[in-house]
């Protein structure tokens, strides 16, 4: 079975700010062209599901009008990471000491007090095994986090303990990474 793993399109906020369950939109020009793209690409009614947040969603929506036998779902679960407290601020104004206790406990730290990587994962994982279950090939539009996750887990990896294990050079903004599933 395989899977695509899209990212959005660039998001409307600027540059250097964290900004993992943040909702906010993408740039419309760009995800118009991921859309197209993707069109071009996918096989006629392969199942599409979509992160909620309205970057991802406007993505699916733009790829259903170019191709309306791929309607879409949502699941919250395929939501980028929650930064918490940190949601909205500059990466660069987070003081050395919280990413020092992050990567001192990778797996089981809540940065910004809201979701450890342990538990962005078994969310990630419930997503997966239950594609897996359904062994239909997918569409996920997504977050380079969630496809990070999705990259490690196509692995059979389920945790990581330290910062170095994370996958590093997802695909970027509107593009994406087929795996077998």
């Amino acid at each position: 079975m395989k899977v695509w793993l899209v990212r959005h399109a660039q998001p409307l906020i600027a540059p250097g700010i964290c900004y993992g369950a943040t909702n906010m939109p993408a740039e419309s020009q760009a995800t118009l062209e991921a859309a197209q793209a993707l069109a071009r690409t996918l096989p006629p009614g392969i199942r599409v599901v979509a992160s909620p947040l309205q970057r991802c969603e406007q993505l699916a929506q733009c790829l259903r009008e170019l191709r309306p036998d791929l309607p879409y779902i949502t699941d919250a679960r395929l939501a980028e990471m929650d930064f918490g407290c940190w949601e909205g601020q500059r990466w660069d104004a987070i003081p050395q000491a919280d990413f020092d206790q992050w990567t001192a406990a990778f797996g089981t730290h809540r940065f910004g007090g809201r979701e450890s990587v342990h538990e962005f994962m078994q969310r990630v994982a419930e997503a997966w095994t239950q594609m897996q279950r359904l062994a239909q090939d997918t569409v996920w539009i997504t977050h380079a986090g969630v496809i990070g996750a999705a990259s490690l887990l196509s692995q059979g990896v389920l945790q990581v303990e330290q910062a170095a294990q994370w996958p590093q050079g997802g695909p970027a903004f509107g593009k994406w990474r087929e795996l077998q599933a």
